[in-house]
């Protein structure tokens, strides 16, 4: 490589370092054309007992099933006050680890990430 081909190269590396820290997470992914916001993982504690989990960002969406206080979600974005997340362990009323949904921002405890 010459001379003037390393700053190009170097050049070129960090624009395809930024270009692959700006994509959308991949848990995201299909998700993100909802989000208006992304996070960076944060952690959150269902507040109330019944609350749906929704297959979208309003009511208007089907319920996945329920959630209950204490189970834990991580949350990935939002878009207003609803907000994408996945379950870390099964719900109390029996929806497995790793089922992701939408759930209103009233009905989380936000946590620490």
């Amino acid at each position: 490589m010459t001379r003037s081909a390393v700053p190009a190269a170097l050049a070129m590396a960090a624009a395809a370092a930024l270009t692959v820290t700006t994509a959308p997470a991949a848990h995201a992914v299909g998700e993100n054309r909802k989000c208006t916001v992304n996070w960076s993982n944060f952690g959150a504690e269902v507040s109330k007992s019944g609350w749906n989990y929704r297959s979208g960002p309003s009511t208007g969406y089907r319920s996945l099933g329920y959630l209950y206080r204490g189970d834990d979600v991580r949350v990935f974005c939002s878009r207003g006050p609803w907000n994408f997340s996945q379950l870390t362990h099964r719900s109390a009323s029996g929806l497995p680890k790793g089922t992701k949904g939408w759930v209103h921002d009233s009905g989380l405890q936000h946590l620490a990430g």
